[in-house]
This record gives structure tokens, sequence and C-alpha cells, in this order.
């Protein structure tokens, strides 16, 4: 079956305004090559600071991207480091430790880290920001909480990216 070229020129415009509105809808999300960058500098901190970690990379549904765990990391860290990840992101970029306070027993969200397949109410979870968009979130675990955020920040830096909209 063989379509007149004028018909087919006439549907054009029509094919061209779609894709249009196609590319406006386009989703923002941390890249499995972003993930390696992000994971490599995180490593590069950690290997600074002599402290072995596990370093989750998530995009913005709290789904894996990419994961390390760095030799000698604790094992019982790499649940935390995904955990820690998902949580800056299921919030809209809250750092996991901006639930702290407010998760405490008698606060109003006391049990919150029970949520959402359990989530983490400590430092060493961050979001990625870039472009200004929220992209994904990075979880680190396996030294102290301020070890754990620096590296987490670190990998962020890395990439170009922030850890906060503003």
């Amino acid at each position: 079956m063989h379509f007149p070229t004028a018909f087919l020129l006439t549907l054009l415009p029509i094919l061209s305004l779609a894709q249009n509105l196609t590319n406006t809808n386009e989703r923002r999300y941390v890249t499995a090559a972003q993930a390696q960058t992000i994971i490599s500098s995180a490593v590069e901190n950690a290997t600074a600071i002599s402290v072995p970690q596990n370093i989750a990379v998530v995009d913005p549904s709290g789904l894996l991207v990419g994961f390390l765990r760095m030799d000698n990391a604790y094992i019982g860290s790499i649940d935390m480091s995904v955990k820690k990840a998902r949580t800056a992101v299921l919030f809209n970029g809250l750092t996991s430790a901006d639930l702290y306070d407010q998760s405490q027993p008698g606060a109003p969200l006391y049990g919150i880290q029970e949520t959402n397949g359990g989530l983490v109410v400590f430092g060493g979870g961050v979001p990625i920001f870039l472009g200004g968009h929220l992209i994904g979130g990075v979880g680190v675990s396996g030294g102290t909480v301020s070890q754990d955020v620096e590296v987490a920040t670190a990998g962020v830096l890395g990439l170009g990216g922030r850890t906060s909209a503003s």
C-alpha cells in the first residue's frame, strides 16, 4: 500500500509537534556514567581520610544506579548506604540528617524510618542537584556520620553538582 507524497507531507507538522511535546516532558535523572563519576570522587575522598566506605547512587525514584563497596568496608553498612541515598530523594532533596529531630520519640515524624521499605534519619545521604534539578541521591556508610557526609558531598561535588537546590 502506497500513500501519496502530499498526504505524508501533511503529517510532518503533526509529527514534529508530537516530538516537541515529548521533549518537554524529559525526565532528569542521574545516568550510569554520572554515577560512576560520583563514586570515583567519593572513593578518592574516602581513601584520603583512610575510611573504607559503601557508596550508593540512586535515581529520583530511589532506585539504585550505581554502588561500590570499598575493600574492608563494613558489610552491615551496605544496606544503610542505599537507604540513606533513598531517603534523600524520597523527600524531594532533604538530606537524610534533615529528618533526625522530627523522627525522635514524641516528635511528629516518630517512626518514619520504618516507612518506604526503611529510611535512615541520620547523616550520610545527600541529594544530587544538577542544573537546578534533583537528579538523584548519594548514600555513604562505613565511617562516622560526619565522615559519611563528607564523602557523599565530595561525590556530588566531583560531578559538578550541589547538595541543595539553592
